[in-house]
């Protein structure tokens, strides 16, 4: 006898049957993905590069030292300093990891992987203090290490830099490209091969400058996207009190519910525990999404604060963006740049990965281990428009960590293996 669902999830006739939210399926077509990788990545090799070739001419840096090349003059202001540091640390995986966690573990999923990843930051300002009066004239964190303990040392840190570097750039192109080929079915090889060619070529035309320029206006498309999600969520489409209330009838369901909520025509359920978000929440106070009292929750936070400390300190592009800030702009910016990176992972999860388990969209765990809880829940709100603003949204963030983790390469080359040996 098959179970009767009396309060059926908000979403039920429009998915009724269906195994996965996309099924194999990409929602945008092939040429929107080309146009996004190679059209974006074209439009900002030519912005940026004009805007460098302006500031030539008109604030008088004629020539472009290998100096002026890796530093940017060291005179670089609070501002600009913050929104710099907010996109290179927001990666593919802050946009999409956030509300897959969010997708599993509720609420308290957004807030460990926002402050989980702040804490460095706001920590490296403190060392960039020190880095200001004690080594004002370094290049390069393996400068300091070589001046300090010498030619081993240097080496080590030279090995784990140049390591930092290639795990964070394969991450960000993998992470990129396997999305770019859901959303829109693009090979993820080639993919991957043609993202990275606008940003090596403004950022081989204007040094550090072009990619603190570069910087600031991805920054300013990623939050104008997250804007727009969270005004959707919660002022246009839904309301807080809606997706509170479909949040608690998410949980209330029982495994006989779920089963035959998810389940095909013939009524043979596909439902698993784990598989799609319905019922009580494993290891959450009273199995609820909107609790902080989450043990899964808790082990993902203590996992991302000491696994992210790596990625901050040994990365050469965070001390690059020191180095190039004024003295009184350093710490003042990285302090800054932190707090205004918090919003983009724990707004982006808690407006589109609470609303995938709010309504019970059938993204399946695979989906959402894959990235794909905030491009589905966009296309829901949104039709294509919301997949294309997400995958612009994830462009951005490749493109400005893409160019500071190829700068950060070249100044270890040109200053610790060319200058040094």
């Amino acid at each position: 006898m098959s179970t009767v669902v009396e309060n059926l999830p908000p979403k039920f006739d429009e998915y009724r049957y269906q195994q996965d939210f996309f099924g194999g399926e990409p929602p945008l077509s092939e040429g929107i993905g080309y146009l996004v990788v190679l059209g974006f990545g074209a439009l900002f090799s030519i912005f940026t590069t004009l805007v460098v070739l302006a500031d030539k001419v008109f604030a008088g840096n004629a020539s472009i030292t290998s100096e002026h090349f890796n530093t940017a003059g060291r005179m670089v202001k609070t501002g600009l300093t913050a929104s710099v540091i907010v996109s290179q640390w927001t990666w593919a995986a802050t946009l999409l990891q956030s509300s897959n966690v969010a997708w599993q573990y509720g609420v308290s999923g957004p807030f460990w992987y926002a402050s989980g990843a702040t804490i460095q930051v706001l920590l490296f300002g403190v060392l960039a203090i020190s880095l200001k009066k004690i080594a004002p004239s370094a290049h390069t964190m393996c400068e300091i290490v070589n001046a300090r303990w010498g030619k081993s040392a240097h080496i080590t840190f030279l090995f784990f830099a140049f390591c930092a570097n290639i795990i964070v750039t394969s991450m960000l192109l993998l992470g990129g490209a396997a999305t770019v080929e859901a959303l829109t079915g693009v090979d993820y090889r080639l993919a991957s091969f043609l993202i990275p060619w606008g940003v090596i070529l403004y950022t081989s035309a204007g040094g550090l400058k072009a990619t603190f320029i570069a910087s600031y206006l991805h920054t300013v498309i990623i939050f104008a996207v997250l804007i727009t999600m969270i005004t959707m969520v919660y002022i246009k489409v839904y309301s807080s009190n809606q997706i509170y209330a479909f949040l608690e009838q998410t949980v209330s369901y029982s495994q006989e519910e779920c089963e035959a909520i998810f389940s095909d025509e013939e009524g043979v359920t596909f439902f698993e525990k784990g598989k799609y978000a319905c019922g009580p929440v494993n290891g959450n106070n009273g199995g609820s999404y909107l609790t902080m009292l989450s043990g899964d929750g808790l082990m993902f936070g203590i996992i991302n604060i000491v696994g992210n400390f790596g990625t901050v300190f040994v990365d050469q592009s965070y001390w690059q963006s020191a180095i190039a800030a004024r003295p009184s702009s350093a710490a003042k910016g990285y302090l800054l740049g932190g707090i205004c990176w918090f919003a983009i992972p724990f707004s982006l999860a808690t407006s589109l990965g609470l609303t995938s388990t709010a309504l019970m969209l059938p993204i399946s765990a695979s989906e959402a281990g894959s990235g794909l809880v905030p491009p589905a829940v966009a296309t829901e709100l949104m039709g294509n428009a919301g997949a294309a603003l997400i995958l612009v949204m994830l462009f951005m963030a490749i493109v400005s960590t893409g160019s500071a983790e190829s700068i950060a390469v070249s100044s270890l080359i040109a200053y610790d293996v060319y200058r040094q040996y």
